[in-house]
């Protein structure tokens, strides 16, 4: 167990506590326990953060590209030298076991490495004309940018929301889940002290809906972008569209996973079980239907069913648990009651299924079989440690199946046939697709997702452009 630090919010490079503030009771998934208080911002401190993000972006667009990635490399350096201490405030407030909290702190600095590379290869192009005749291609930095983040990657959620911002030279107002703060204002803080101005980077916290229309009800904003639910996310386009902000949506999923009768069945469970449980299935690209073409149905459900039986849950803090709480209260309830519903309509509880003890929000890693298209579970994201594995007749139903729903973030396939993998490439609808692999995931590569699973992109040099706009410029003799 580790102590947790006292909340803050970042306006303008300044340390804003609770006192004199509305405060909201921060918890320790583990046991329920408050373990901080954290400030919500008023009008007052929105309207001061809206002031500084202006003066900000006027000031960071205009630091050199070369002083730019300077910054963003030393923000990313201590990053690194702080992975530990972030990772344990991470595990704390969220509840995932301490290596993968301070795996993910590692990546954030790896992500900001990349951007810091971006900030040079901004490249624009001048185009073809006849001699006296000129015209330039540009990209330009939007302006100011809101961020909206989820809990469940509160430190890397937080940097994919200012890493390409603060490359592109735009300044940020991030606003990162209110159940998990510590880990995104730390993120910040780093690269407040490598040298980014305080009135470029802000943190702030507050009641969601009147935190971002407040925001996004400024001209001095530009542009939204938000990771979290499908709900949420239409209904911050929506305040987008008003006043014509560009808008990046990162939202839910419902990662279909095909496993075909040529497939390395030892390598996709170990693979794609241990990616399921990962974070307790609360991941946005997790796998989650598993349609498995009936000649290997037995052997793969088995092994996943072994698989989930022999996982160790418990705190993150502890030795060798490879599975935490879940990070709220709604998680396990909400999980209760699609299994109920899964049960009634014909599925098949083959392990787990049930809450952990009486403190805290742990949950058994579970697995459905056979479990109807109605059932609650197989069209709304179960954001849980839940598998659903069903029998399939070929590749014409499963393809049918994987796209079905309206979403469309990240998908999986195993097959060993080079056809068939240039077919599911080309057929599957996500933003993601993972062929005998269980990564969706790297800095370089953008992230996102098609249908309701949002538009636009982070990561990549597609997640700084877009935080660019393009402008073209004609000259004549």
């Amino acid at each position: 167990m580790t102590d947790y630090p006292q909340l803050h919010m970042l306006i303008g490079g300044e340390k804003l506590d609770a006192s004199g503030r509305d405060a909201l009771d921060v918890l320790d998934p583990s046991n329920g326990e408050v373990i901080a208080s954290l400030p919500m911002a008023s009008t007052g401190d929105l309207d001061a953060a809206l002031e500084n993000a202006e003066n900000g972006f006027k000031s960071w667009r205009n630091v050199s590209a070369d002083e730019r990635e300077g910054i963003l490399r030393k923000g990313a350096s201590l990053i690194r030298e702080r992975a530990k201490d972030i990772g344990a405030m991470l595990t704390r407030e969220q509840g995932k076991p301490i290596q993968e909290a301070i795996g993910e702190t590692v990546y954030c600095a790896m992500l900001l490495e990349f951007y810091a590379g971006e900030c040079k290869r901004n490249y624009g192009r001048t185009l073809v004309r006849p001699a006296g005749q000129r015209v330039e291609v540009r990209h330009e930095p939007i302006g100011a940018v809101a961020g909206f983040s989820a809990w469940n990657f509160p430190a890397l959620n937080v940097m994919r929301k200012i890493g390409g911002p603060l490359a592109a030279g735009c300044s940020i107002i991030v606003k990162p889940s209110e159940e998990t703060p510590a880990a995104g204002i730390a993120i910040v803080q780093c690269l407040l002290d490598a040298g980014v101005p305080g009135d470029a980077c802000q943190v702030v916290f507050g009641v969601p809906d009147d935190v971002s229309r407040h925001l996004l009800g400024s001209p001095i904003i530009r542009k939204v972008t938000f990771t979290g639910s499908t709900a949420v996310g239409k209904h911050l386009a929506k305040l987008a569209a008003e006043d014509m902000k560009r808008a990046t949506m990162e939202l839910g999923g419902h990662g279909p996973v095909l496993i075909f009768n040529d497939a390395d069945v030892d390598k996709a469970l170990k693979v794609m079980a241990s990616n399921k449980y990962r974070n307790a299935g609360q991941v946005c690209v997790s796998p989650t239907r598993f349609l498995v073409e009936q000649d290997v149905f037995e052997r793969f459900r088995d092994g996943f069913v072994e698989y989930a039986k022999g996982l160790k849950v418990g705190n993150g803090f502890d030795k060798d648990v490879q599975m935490g709480p879940m990070a709220s209260e709604r998680g396990p309830d909400g999980i209760q009651s699609k299994i109920a519903d899964a049960k009634a309509k014909g599925a098949k509880l083959l392990a787990g299924g049930e809450r952990v003890g009486n403190q805290g929000y742990f949950h058994q890693p579970t697995v459905l079989s056979e479990v109807p298209t109605d059932a609650e579970i197989m069209n709304e994201e179960p954001f849980g440690p839940v598998a659903l594995i069903n029998p399939m007749a070929g590749y014409d139903a499963m393809i049918e199946e994987a796209n079905r729903l309206p979403y469309g973030l990240a998908a999986y396939a195993w097959t060993q046939d080079p056809k068939r993998r240039m077919q599911l490439a080309e057929e599957m609808e996500a933003g993601m697709v993972a062929i005998n692999s269980g990564s969706v995931s790297a800095a370089d590569a953008p992230f996102g997702g098609v249908k309701w699973s949002g538009y636009g992109l982070e990561d990549g040099a597609e997640g700084v452009m877009a935080c660019m706009v393009s402008k073209t410029v004609h000259e004549g003799s």
